[in-house]
Parts: C-alpha cells; structure tokens; sequence
C-alpha cells in the first residue's frame, strides 16, 4: 500500500461556480481543514482532527495559518518566450516581429527547447502553478521538449505545435501540409498519453492562409476530443488587419468558425473586443475565452469585459500570457483581473478570483474532472499560500479579522513568496 500524506492547514474548496451563484453558497475555507494523498491522488479532504484519527499511519505535514487551495492552472502561455518575458513593448505587430518571432526561431535546436522547457516549468512552479496550456513554436521538437519535461515531473499540459504559413519569417513559416502532418503526428504521439493534452494551435488568422486553417480544422474534426488553442480580438489594429485578409468574413471569429475552428473545445485567448454576433456564437457553442490582464495591459491591447461574458454564460479561464504578460505569477494576473473588472465597474471577489485561477482554467480545458479542486479522486496539484508572507501583506493581515481580506491581500501584493509549497501529482515540488 502506497504511503499516505496528510497537509493540514485552512483548506480551500468549491462547490460550485461564484460567477452563476453567490460566492458564499460554492466556495468555502475550513480553518482546521486537512487533504490526504495517496500517491498521485487526493483520498479526502475534510476536518483535520478526524482525518488524522482515521489515518495514524499517514505523514503529517502541518502548513499551520496558511491557505490550502488547488493548483493554479495557466489557460494560455507561450513557453518559448520564457527567455524574452519583460521586453520593451510596442503594439503587438511590431513586438511580435522584434522580440517573439527571432526567439521562436531558436526553437528549432531540441537542446535550446529542453533547456526552456524545464526553465519555464521550475519558474512556474515556484508561483505555484501546477497546470499550463501553451503555445510552441512551429517546430515539432518545442512540443516534444514541453511535454518530455512534464512527463518526468508527472504534470499536466496542454501544448501543440505553432502552425503559421503566411506573415511570418522564412524560418518560422511550414506549409498547408506540414502543419497538418506534423500536427498529427504529434498529436498520435502524445495526446492523452500520461497526463499530456494535445491542442491544434494556428497561432491566428492573420498568420495561416484559409487553406492551412481549413486543414486544421479538419485535424480538429477528425480529433474532436482534442483541445484547439489561438488567439482573438486583441487589438483593434489586430482585428482591421484580419478584415484586410478575411474581406469576406464577418468578423474575426468567422474567420475561425469558417473553417472549422469554432467549438466548445476551443480555447480562444484574449477576446477583449468582441461583436455582439461574436459573444452571441461563442456563449451557443460554449467556446473558452481565456483571459490574460497582464499581458493585455502590458501590450496596451485593452481590458476585457470578463463580468459581461461571464453572465452570458461563456466558459472563462485566466491566464499570464507569458512572455507577452509580464509576470509567471498567476497571484500578480488575478491583481490584474480585478483591475480590468474595476474599468468595468465590477469589483471581483477574492472568491471568484481564485475560482478562475483554478477550477474555472480546468473546467476551459476540460480538465475540470481531474485537477482544479480539492476533491475525492482528483490529481494532487495544490498551492499552498502563506498569507502574511511579507512586511506589507502581514501588516494588512493583522488588521482584517476576515480570512478574505487575508486572502485579498496576498492576491493583491503576493508573488512567489506567498507561495509555501507546490505539490504536483503528490510530490512536492517547492517546499
């Protein structure tokens, strides 16, 4: 029999959704709460006392104060851009040619992608992130080198192979046929192999001609169980470029939903200025807008409306973007998402905050059943954050009473230091 492993401490868990429901009905902290792992997975969660007199046998670990919650889960992310995070920015056009696509094409040595794939998953780690979805580059080994790395940590991606065929560099750009074929080999080689999640990535319209998208799409209906990760209205200079090469579309969306890359399998990153037609398509078919503030403020693309969308009842995750957002810390995007909300009117509550960071980013890559939450039979993906972790923090700790105005405070003014310990299929990974 496997050992078991006892964490005590206040526990987080959901039992529902704080954007469809009041979050004080779905969301509840237990100030002597406790999770048992057994090897890879959680076995209970529930009153400490009671747990350790049913489990004498099992390894205590006390985190005293500090807060047990799942593991955050990153919806969108380019790894390859780990090295460049921080670059003077521009609009996104020009970014993308001067720091992006020159670093992307380093890619291309499996060495230098190993290197940046362990790099990028240390670094996460370390904020307490245990899941990610991320973009690679155009080259087969980036998304080897991603998913090889979490295999021997035993931790789930999503990633896929950068499809571009058009307004890219010469060695950045595959073909219609290469970028279906290498697409599928890499998706029969590790889709749903261990816990790795394959996504058809066309990095965006305006950098796949309609063919190449209409032979991902057709990838996507031959692998309909498999995730389609791109991007969407993240600039309005973006989006005329898009109605210049898709004269005929409606709008940006059409551009995807034309050729087949339109479902409630597609994870479509930034979404910040969507038509009325476009929420309307993407709420029927459930498609995942994934929200990244950083990187939106960042690149000065905008700040989405996410409240809106939330009650039309579209699926949302949350995201840092890197290297286009500025930070690896999912604690420093969800300080972002309150800010976007606040231009909108909508103050979010820590509650909601955390919900998207974790149980909302799983249920976007329909991985909602096996991480996101504290739960009997899900993976042992947790952070735990220590809520007075600085001067500052615990100086505003000591005056709140309230285990929400601790928690406020750490989402506001934490980083990895807030971060005690990352566990990653029940191993502990930062301690």
């Amino acid at each position: 029999m496997q050992k078991q492993t006892l964490l005590t401490g206040q526990t987080l868990t959901f039992h529902g959704d704080p954007f469809k429901e009041p979050w004080e009905d779905c969301v509840r902290t237990d100030s002597a709460g406790a999770v048992l792992i057994q090897g890879t997975k959680i076995i209970a969660v529930g009153d400490a006392a009671t747990l350790k007199s049913a489990h004498p046998e099992a390894r205590v670990i006390s985190y005293g104060d500090d807060l047990i919650c799942p593991g955050f889960v990153d919806a969108h992310v380019h790894y390859p851009q780990t090295a460049m995070i921080a670059s003077w920015g521009k609009r996104l056009i020009d970014w993308l040619n001067t720091y992006t696509f020159p670093e992307e094409a380093r890619f291309s040595d499996p060495s230098y992608a190993s290197a940046i794939a362990a790099r990028y998953l240390d670094l996460t780690a370390a904020h307490g992130t245990t899941t990610a979805a991320s973009f690679a580059t155009i080259h087969p080994m980036s998304v080897d080198a991603l998913f090889s790395e979490a295999a021997k940590r035993g931790q789930a991606v999503v990633t896929g192979k950068t499809c571009m065929d058009r307004n890219a560099p010469d060695d950045l750009r595959d073909t219609v046929q290469s970028a279906y074929d290498d697409s599928k080999l890499l998706l029969e080689k590790w889709h749903g192999k261990g816990r790795a999640q394959y996504a058809i990535t066309p990095r965006f319209s305006p950098t796949s001609t309609p063919e190449q998208l209409s032979a991902l799409g057709a990838l996507w209906a031959e692998h309909p169980d498999c995730l389609m990760q791109t991007h969407l209205s993240e600039q309005t200079d973006e989006i005329e470029w898009v109605h210049s090469l898709f004269p005929e579309a409606r709008d940006y969306l059409d551009t995807y939903e034309a050729h087949g890359l339109l479902g409630a399998r597609g994870l479509y990153g930034h979404s910040i200025h969507l038509t009325p037609r476009e929420v309307d398509r993407l709420a029927e078919v459930q498609g995942r807008v994934i929200h990244c503030p950083t990187s939106n403020a960042f690149i000065g693309s905008g700040a989405l409306n996410l409240p809106e969308l939330a009650a039309r009842g579209i699926p949302l995750g949350l995201a840092t973007d890197t290297g286009g957002g500025s930070s690896f810390s999912m604690l420093r995007t969800m300080a972002a998402a309150y800010e976007a909300a606040q231009h909108h009117g909508h103050p979010l509550h820590a509650a909601q905050l955390l919900w998207l960071a974790t149980a909302g980013s799983a249920n976007a890559l329909h991985l909602g059943a096996e991480i996101g939450t504290l739960a009997m039979g899900h993976y042992a993906d947790i952070a735990v954050l220590d809520l007075r972790s600085t001067q500052a923090i615990a100086q505003r700790a000591n005056r709140s009473g309230s285990v929400w105005e601790d928690v406020f405070a750490t989402l506001m003014l934490g980083d990895d230091r807030a971060v005690r310990a990352t566990w990653i299929g029940g191993a502990c990974v930062k301690q």
